[in-house]
């Protein structure tokens, strides 16, 4: 059976931090504050006016390239998940294949909030085991800084940018993405949205004066909701396969807060030694979360463990997808590429 395996990982992190003390200095809250609500000691900013999403996608992907050994021009397909397009025309994808130099590839963005590279992994899944296309790059990428209001401190302590890439390649060895469940719905969407900036709120001196360009939360509503969201479709996902907590690696869960994460893994009966957690350094990258554990944890890896991802954005979309991994990390970690233990594509 053709399956789609994740056969590399990239990323990419602006080098400034922003921490929770500096952070203490332009609004009403402190460390111990941050620290105990979501886990976050500090983000990452990408200062420079003149670079967005697509810039960190694109060194995301040069990395991965040069993990795989692969070049650009082997690119069949590229999708970007993000809510922080450079422009809504061109798109993102478009300036990241321009970027990269992958002149046979095509592509688009995805927009699902949070939830958004999981829903482009599976998208990608789809094109490769369709037998279409050999090698689809996948890469979520959000300048949430952009978005955010620094005089809100229930949003502007949450969220950081980045960006985090892995390659997906046709697989018949079992490895790949196995099952998933996927989900959206708009009930109650107000708790978590960002109203201006589309046809319905057009941007004028109206909506600017009124700040919903800005992403507004409702913390206590959205806790709520994501927690029962991901708890229950991961263990959809787990029950269906025959898995229990024993039987997962690591969950990987969506960054979005450290409570939920707990709350989610307790659900799931899996513990926290087999969580891959990094919220503390990032915060919330958005789409960019689950490739960034991938990429943080990417040498502990080994060729079979079973991965459950999971994860719940505005919209609001959630889900999970069981991957078991398809290469050991420890070549990695020797300074090698991934490329002789990854499955054959055919």
């Amino acid at each position: 059976m053709r399956r789609a395996a994740v056969t590399a990982v990239g990323h990419y992190l602006p080098e400034d931090r922003l921490t929770n003390e500096e952070l203490s200095q332009l609004v009403d809250t402190n460390d111990e504050w941050i620290r105990t609500r979501t886990g976050i000691i500090e983000r990452r900013i990408l200062r420079d006016k003149s670079k967005a999403s697509a810039f960190m996608a694109i060194e995301a992907g040069k990395e991965l390239l040069a993990k795989r050994g692969i070049a650009a021009e082997e690119l069949d397909v590229i999708i970007i998940a993000t809510i922080t397009q450079d422009m809504l025309v061109p798109s993102t994808a478009c300036l990241v294949q321009t970027g990269l130099g992958a002149v046979n590839a095509w592509g688009f963005d995805l927009n699902a909030a949070c939830c958004g590279f999981l829903f482009a992994l599976n998208t990608a899944a789809s094109f490769v085991e369709s037998g279409r296309y050999e090698k689809v790059l996948v890469v979520g990428t959000d300048k949430m800084s952009t978005l955010v209001d620094f005089t809100d401190r229930s949003t502007c302590v949450l969220f950081g940018d980045g960006a985090g890439a892995v390659l997906v390649e046709a697989d018949e060895e079992g490895y790949g993405v196995i099952d998933s469940a996927l989900y959206c719905k708009a009930d109650n969407w107000e708790a978590l949205c960002i109203r201006g900036g589309g046809s319905l709120y057009p941007p004028s001196e109206a909506t600017l004066a009124d700040g919903i360009h800005y992403l507004y939360q409702d913390g206590r509503v959205v806790f709520r909701i994501a927690v029962e969201g991901m708890a229950d479709v991961a263990s959809e996902v787990m029950k269906r396969n025959g898995l229990n907590g024993d039987d997962v690696r690591y969950l990987v869960p969506h960054q979005a807060n450290q409570r939920i994460i707990r709350a989610v893994a307790r659900r799931m009966g899996v513990s926290m030694d087999g969580v891959m957690l990094n919220i503390s350094r990032y915060g919330n990258t958005t789409a960019a979360t689950i490739p960034l554990c991938l990429h943080d944890w990417e040498r502990e890896l080994r060729k079979g463990d079973n991965l459950i991802v999971a994860a719940f954005g505005g919209g609001y979309t959630w889900g999970a997808t069981y991957l078991r991994w398809a290469y050991d990390g420890s070549a990695v970690a020797a300074g090698e590429s991934p490329l002789q233990s990854a499955p054959t594509a055919t």
